[in-house]
């Protein structure tokens, strides 16, 4: 294992008044120019919205409960998710399932919170004031949502996975301000006819195209990555394993192209120059609460077939929960583990002369409770991302060290005044020797005085 430090510090706990679990947590997307809000979920019915604000020229961070009506004080909150609506819609959704004792059986449901007055669209206070409470019929797992092509129009809509085996849709009726149920199938022909209880659902859109990949990992250890035209409704491409113990996450990223061997190495952005200018490619996390972690790389390439697991990723108890995310800053997303054994553990895509490229565990950081959810998101509104973490026992908002920050953005700084110098050296050459070509042509102007004659 690499020497290298966590490149984060702890800037702030928040304790919770109950735990939380790992669907616990959704990131609130905020308009303007303010930093991201976070609702975290605890399982005796709470909600906490976690945020910086600027008092008196300082950001501090603050967490405070939110009252969500029609959540009864007895109710376990089971997942949370929010998103903003697509435009030209306006407004915030935040969705909320719970599960009430009542007494002889538990009855699930799921809350979907919205304000349609002109101005609350996006008070939280006043959205959590307006619910729209459905009862459900089986016992509800992760609660996400996907941008679709619906028509002629983008729209964003509620996904649910349960334990009967299958993804339920929940679409906005615009005319009648409220979301119903639709067959997810109409939408998302990937989702039918599941094989298993869905533990972790991924939706990637493409951008500029209207493909999408879509990955879902299973109680059984089963998981299905798709390709899919959305304006066609058409899966292009499918793959599948079977694992042997049940999936924590699936999640869809993207990373750099890997070039082939023989190709030429050239800058990212060096276009003009005649490089190459290599796609970005996409790659499949899974976790297993067993196994070893694994990478699929390139999948719309190789499918699963080039695996790279991540050494010793089964060492310290089951893995929870991921991100990707640039901690090291050069480019490429790094990948980061959440475990049951308190341990946050960062593996990077390590190539040499000559060899595969493999994972290696770049670092690790030890806390003192299992870790259940977390995300990487730009808190403060300053360009650098946070690294939030839900633990049994609260919120820990980890931040860049700006010293390490500023030293890095320095030397990329003074990389870029190199390469801009020696690029103006170079077209000053160029430019010098056309000057020399020129003059030392020969002079081929007609004579003026022997076409007089």
């Amino acid at each position: 294992m690499s020497g290298a430090c966590c490149p984060f510090t702890e800037d702030t706990f928040s304790r919770f008044p109950s735990q939380s679990n790992v669907y616990g947590l959704s990131v609130l997307p905020c308009p303007g120019a303010a930093g991201h809000e976070l609702l975290a979920a605890t399982l005796k019915g709470k909600v906490t919205s976690f945020k910086y604000q600027d008092l008196r020229d300082k950001l501090r961070a603050g967490a405070r409960e939110l009252q969500f009506t029609y959540i009864p004080v007895d109710a376990e909150i089971v997942s949370i998710d929010s998103f903003s609506k697509s435009p030209p819609k306006r407004g915030l959704v935040v969705g909320i399932t719970f599960i009430k004792d009542s007494g002889d059986k538990a009855s699930p449901f799921l809350n979907i919170y919205c304000d349609y007055e002109p101005g609350s669209e996006y008070n939280l206070d006043s959205i959590a004031q307006s619910c729209l409470n459905l009862e459900l019929k089986f016992t509800p797992f992760q609660l996400s949502h996907a941008e679709v092509q619906d028509g002629d129009q983008q729209e964003t809509v509620f996904l649910l996975g349960g334990n009967d085996q299958y993804i339920h849709l929940y679409k906005e009726n615009e005319g009648l301000h409220q979301f119903e149920e639709q067959p997810v199938e109409n939408l998302f022909p990937e989702l039918r006819d599941l094989p298993s209880n869905v533990t972790w659902l991924s939706v990637h859109n493409i951008p500029d195209t209207q493909r999408r990949i879509t990955a879902y990992g299973c109680q059984s250890g089963y998981f299905c990555v798709s390709h899919v035209d959305q304006g066609k409704r058409e899966i292009l491409q499918s793959w599948s394993l079977q694992q042997d113990g049940p999936l924590s996450k699936v999640l869809v990223f993207r990373m750099p192209s890997v070039r082939g061997a023989g190709e030429e190495a050239c800058c990212p952005c060096d276009d003009a120059g005649g490089g190459r200018i290599f796609p970005e490619e996409y790659s499949v996390l899974v976790t297993s609460t067993i196994e070893l972690s694994a990478i699929y790389r390139n999948i719309l390439q190789n499918g699963l077939r080039e695996q790279l697991l991540l050494p010793d990723s089964d060492q310290f108890d089951s893995v929870l929960c991921a991100v990707t995310a640039d901690v090291d800053f050069d480019g490429e997303p790094e990948i980061l583990l959440g475990t049951y054994g308190q341990e946050l553990l960062c593996y990077k895509y390590i190539t040499r002369p000559g060899q595969e490229g493999h994972y290696q565990r770049l670092w690790q950081r030890s806390f003192p409770s299992p870790l259940l959810c977390m995300a990487h998101v730009d808190l403060t509104w300053d360009g650098l991302c946070e690294l939030a973490i839900v633990c049994l026992k609260g919120l820990h908002i980890l931040q860049h060290s700006l010293t390490k920050t500023s030293h890095c953005l320095l030397h990329r700084l003074r990389e870029q005044v190199e390469r801009a110098k020696a690029l103006d050296a170079s077209y000053a050459q160029e430019e010098a020797k056309a000057e020399r070509s020129q003059a030392a042509a020969p002079d081929r102007s007609p004579d003026t005085d022997s076409e007089v004659k």
